[in-house]
């Protein structure tokens, strides 16, 4: 791809037609709203929204060894995909532990021989050669999907309103649990996944079948978002954005994203020992949220100070829509307890220290 060439969705036309104001996200042309940011946002957490992510990079693997080749890659488990269309998220380290991507992958067979990994857009020809450098002693099979669209449709109403778009699925796509997904056939493919905090799914679809869909949706009175509610919403829902809350030089503890290294075994994944050695010597830092209630916006690279404590960094701030007021992602000392300041145009502003999440399921979820 030469930098000036911006690779297109397939819902691109869908976008125009909506009134997409199309921007460069990792060199992908996508709508960052389609009028009203703040409407769309409101869509998702009372009614129900939808959300062009074909950028995401769908990759099926398969191989005899491909359970094995996956338990080494990854920091948590597939032992833990205990059924097919099961999902698993989780970090994938480097040497060092640290973050090269975040990831969904999926169990696709009974066999444990073939899997479906989703990962992030912006990292893709690094995931693609670690895959490709790692896979090689174990025979696997690498294919990545680029003739496939995906939609996320996320909301309280979200499932309601798919199902008036699309009937004949009620039965399989009601019975879906969460970070669950169903092969429908056809290339078509839906999980209860999302970025939200809300009810949803994520559609994975032939793409030369995505502007009906999307035409079908709208029918149906699904609003298109744009990226600017997408990050508005998982920084309410306290989920990390990679490249921003985690990266190649943080290690997941450092992160928040503890909870998704498997410890309890013998099996030796790639950033293990950098990991474990990171924790038995103490991370010196955590994530917490920040949340401000006097005016101003908190933002990305702010220096945090924790009085008697010392300093950290904002590493994703907005506005929040549902809260309405500023909220933060933040690496902060690990002594800090529940209060902070952050320089505001020159003014140390107090700031409050919460467990994210913010915001789940339209509920405030903190005092």
């Amino acid at each position: 791809m030469s930098s000036t060439t911006l690779n297109r969705t397939p819902f691109y036309q869908s976008h125009l037609d909506s009134n997409g104001k199309i921007v460069d996200f990792s060199g992908w042309e996508l709508p960052i709203h389609y009028g009203s940011q703040i409407q769309e946002h409101e869509a998702v957490r009372t009614d129900a929204g939808m959300f062009d992510v074909s950028h995401m990079v769908v990759t099926d693997v398969s191989g005899e060894n491909a359970k094995a080749w996956l338990q080494y890659l990854l920091a948590n488990d597939v032992d833990k995909l205990k059924f097919v269309g099961k999902a698993l998220y989780s970090p994938m380290l480097n040497e060092q532990a640290g973050v090269i991507d975040d990831l969904i992958v999926y169990l696709s067979n009974e066999a444990e021989t073939e899997y479906r990994i989703v990962s992030n857009a912006a990292t893709r020809d690094k995931d693609l050669a670690q895959f490709t450098k790692t896979a090689a002693p174990f025979g696997i099979n690498i294919k990545e999907r680029p003739e496939l669209a995906m939609l996320a449709v996320q909301g309280p109403k979200a499932i309601e309103k798919l199902l008036q778009a699309k009937p004949q699925w009620a039965e399989q796509v009601t019975a879906l649990k969460p970070f669950v997904g169903v092969d429908l056939g056809g290339d078509w493919f839906v999980a209860k996944t999302g970025y939200t905090g809300e009810d949803g799914v994520e559609v994975i679809l032939p793409a030369a079948e995505a502007v009906q869909f999307f035409q079908d949706l709208q029918a149906a009175g699904v609003h298109p978002c744009g990226l600017g509610s997408r990050d508005t919403l998982r920084m309410e829902a306290g989920m990390n954005l990679y490249g921003h809350d985690m990266g190649e030089e943080i290690n997941p503890l450092q992160a928040g994203m503890g909870w998704t290294v498997a410890w309890s075994d013998d099996r030796d994944f790639i950033g293990k020992a950098a990991l474990l050695q990171a924790k038995e010597t103490g991370v010196p830092e955590k994530q917490v949220g920040l949340v401000m209630e006097t005016r101003g916006v908190l933002r990305e690279g702010m220096q945090v100070t924790v009085p008697g404590v010392g300093t950290g960094v904002i590493t994703s701030g907005t506005f929040s829509p549902t809260l309405k007021l500023s909220i933060a992602i933040a690496r902060v000392p690990k002594a800090t307890v529940d209060a902070a300041q952050v320089d505001i145009r020159g003014t140390m502003t107090d700031v409050r220290v919460i467990k994210l999440p913010f915001v789940r399921n339209g509920q405030k979820q903190f005092d």
